[in-house]
């Protein structure tokens, strides 16, 4: 079987707390493991979106509409929508599975997630075309 869930893949959430946000793959276990004897993978998304930015809005305002939350999980593939789409963030040293394993380090994490996926955004995010309005509206 051809495997198409590699990192920086854009996926939607499909069951849970994030159903329907848009994610992207940071790492995939084929095999599962112990704990989790099924394919999945874990994902770093966007809990939530920016805000549209137009002209007339002040600097201050334009920071706070740009801000984005994000989340860490691990998901069954079962779970996933894959798109056509990737993603050149790498948060592969972000995001971890041993980060998951305490309240502490998730948050952290999950803080560094939102740090990077903020940066991307602003370099990128205010693009009107293809995937860089796609993932953050």
């Amino acid at each position: 079987m051809v495997k198409f869930l590699k990192p920086g893949k854009a996926v939607i959430v499909l069951n849970g707390r994030f159903a329907g946000r848009k994610a992207v793959i940071v790492r995939v276990f084929e095999e599962g493991t112990r704990d989790r004897p099924y394919g999945h993978c874990l994902v770093a998304g966007l809990a939530k979106y920016p805000k549209k930015v137009i002209r007339k809005d002040s600097a201050k305002k334009t920071a706070k509409k740009s801000r984005v939350k994000a989340f860490l999980k691990l998901v069954n593939f079962t779970h996933l929508m894959p798109t056509r789409y990737t993603l050149d963030v790498d948060l592969k040293e972000v995001a971890t599975v041993d980060a998951l394993s305490t309240r502490d380090k998730k948050v952290a994490a999950c803080k560094a997630a939102k740090a990077k996926l903020e940066e991307r955004f602003k370099t990128d995010g205010f693009c009107c075309y293809g995937f860089g309005e796609w993932l953050w509206y």
